[in-house]
C-alpha cells in the first residue's frame, strides 16, 4: 500500500504549527510543576489551557465536528498526536488522552443512547475523566481470555465481583468500564466477557491504591489504581454493546488506541533527541570541546532519528489502511508498529539519559519521568514478545509447504 501522505494541504500544515505553538506558548512552561509536582495542584491551570484550547478551536481534535471536535482521519489525528506527545500533559490538555479517548470510541459505537447522553457527552467535552478495568493481579494480561471478575445477572441488575489493577487514572474518575466475565460456561473463552458501565461513586467500587510506578505514586489522571468491585450493583442497560462482546470490542478499542499510543511514543522521541542534541552541544569536555564533538554521541543522534522516521511512516501506513480497510485488516501491522515503535521509544530515551550524564536521572528534565512511566511501553497492550511471537506465526505460515 502506498502511504498517500495527502495529509500535507496547506491547511492542515497550518493545523500542526497551531499545535506546536500552542505547546511552546502554554503547556513547555507548566510540564515540570504538573509531571513532578502535584498534579491536583496544577488542575486549576491546565482547566484554564484547555479553555483556551477550546476558544481556539483545537480542543478534542479526535472528534467529529458534530461531537465538537475536528472531524479527522486516524491518520490525520496521529500527526496531531504526535505533536502532543512532546509534552506529559500534551494530550490531557486537548482531551484526547488514554484511556478517555479510548472509551469515547468504544462508547461512540456501542453504547445505548442513554449512557451516551449521561457519560459519553460530558466526557467529550472535558467535563469528567474515565478509566478502563480490564488487566487482574491474579492473571497473565499477556492471555485476556484468562479472567476471575464477573458479573452475574440478577433481575435487571449486574452484581460484579473482582479485582483489577493498572486501571489507569482511576484516581478522580466519574466512570470505569470494566471487562467481566457473563458467560463462563460458553465454549467460546472469547465470548464469555462482556464490558459494563461502572460509575465510581458505586458503593460497591474501591480504589484500593495508586500503584507506584518505579517510586512514583502519582495522583489524579497521572497515576495507575488497583481497585476492586465488591458485590458492586449496576444496570442491566449499562451494559456496552451485546453480553459477550467484550473481547470483539476490546479489539476494536484496541486498533486505534495503538496508532495514538505509537504517534505519543513518536513525539516523545522527537523532544527527547531535542534535549539530547542541546545538552550535547553546550556541555564541554575540554573548553571549545563540546560533547557533541564524540562520534559515538553523534552515531546515538543520527540512529534516534533514522529510528524515528522509520516509526513515524511504518505507523502513519497503519493509521491509513485502518482509515481504507478497518482494524481487521491491519492485524499484523498493528502488531508490528507496537514492538517496534517501543522499542525505539526506550533506545532513544536510554540514549539522551546518557547523553545528559547525572543529569538525566535527576528529575531536572523530562527524561526520568518518561523512562520511568513509559518503559511499561513493552507491556500493556500485549507484551512486545507477544506481539513478535503472532507476527512471525503469520510470516512463517505463509511459506509453510511452499
Amino acid at each position: 500500500m502506498e502511504l498517500t501522505q495527502n495529509k500535507t494541504s496547506a491547511s492542515f500544515i497550518a493545523l500542526l504549527a497551531r499545535y506546536n505553538e500552542f505547546l511552546k506558548q502554554y503547556i513547555y512552561p507548566l510540564e515540570l510543576k504538573a509531571v513532578y509536582g502535584s498534579f491536583k495542584a496544577s488542575l486549576p491551570e491546565l482547566r484554564a489551557l484547555r479553555e483556551i484550547a477550546k476558544k481556539e478551536g483545537l480542543f478534542a481534535p479526535h472528534l467529529s465536528k458534530e461531537e465538537g471536535g475536528l472531524g479527522l482521519s486516524l491518520q490525520e489525528f496521529g500527526r496531531i498526536s504526535e505533536i502532543l506527545g512532546k509534552s506529559p500533559i500534551g494530550h490531557y490538555v486537548f482531551n484526547c488522552q488514554a484511556p478517555d479517548i479510548g472509551n469515547m470510541e468504544l462508547m461512540h459505537q456501542f453504547a445505548s443512547k442513554e449512557l451516551k447522553e449521561k457519560y459519553l457527552k460530558p466526557l467529550q467535552k472535558g467535563e469528567i475523566r474515565s478509566c478502563f478495568a480490564m488487566t487482574e493481579p491474579e492473571n497473565a494480561g499477556s492471555n485476556p481470555v484468562h479472567l476471575s471478575t464477573t458479573a452475574v445477572k440478577v433481575g435487571d441488575e449486574y452484581i460484579i465481583n473482582g479485582h483489577k489493577w493498572f486501571t489507569s487514572s482511576a484516581d478522580g474518575a466519574a466512570f470505569t468500564i470494566v471487562m467481566a466475565i457473563t458467560d463462563p460456561e460458553n465454549s467460546n473463552p472469547y465470548q464469555r466477557a462482556s464490558m459494563i458501565l461502572v460509575p465510581l461513586d458505586n458503593p460497591g467500587f474501591k480504589l484500593v491504591r495508586n500503584i507506584p510506578i518505579m517510586g512514583d505514586i502519582g495522583e489524579d489522571y497521572m497515576s495507575h489504581g488497583e481497585v476492586k468491585f465488591i458485590n458492586c450493583r449496576v444496570p442491566a442497560s449499562n451494559l456496552i454493546g451485546q453480553e459477550g462482546q467484550g473481547f470483539a470490542l476490546a479489539q476494536e478499542r484496541l486498533g486505534p488506541g495503538r496508532i495514538h499510543h505509537c504517534m505519543r511514543w513518536i513525539g516523545i522521541c522527537e523532544r527527547a533527541i531535542e534535549l539530547m542534541c542541546r545538552r550535547a552541544l553546550t556541555r564541554m569536555l575540554d573548553p571549545g570541546k563540546p560533547l557533541a564533538s564524540q562520534q559515538t554521541i553523534q552515531n546515538w543522534i543520527a540512529e534516534s532519528v533514522a529510528s524515528v522516521k522509520a516509526s513515524r511512516l511504518m505507523v502513519l501506513a497503519t493509521a491509513q489502511k485502518i482509515d481504507e480497510e478497518g482494524a481487521k485488516a491491519a492485524k499484523e501491522d498493528i502488531s508490528t508498529i507496537k514492538f517496534f515503535v517501543s522499542d525505539v521509544l526506550m533506545n532513544t530515551l536510554d540514549r539522551a539519559i546518557q547523553v545528559h550524564g547525572g543529569l538525566g536521572i535527576t528529575d531536572d528534565t523530562l527524561l526520568s519521568f518518561w523512562y520511568r512511566h513509559e518503559r511499561g511501553a513493552r507491556i500493556y497492550d500485549g507484551p512486545d514478545e507477544v506481539h513478535k511471537s503472532v507476527l512471525a506465526k503469520r510470516i512463517l505460515k505463509q511459506f509453510a509447504g511452499s
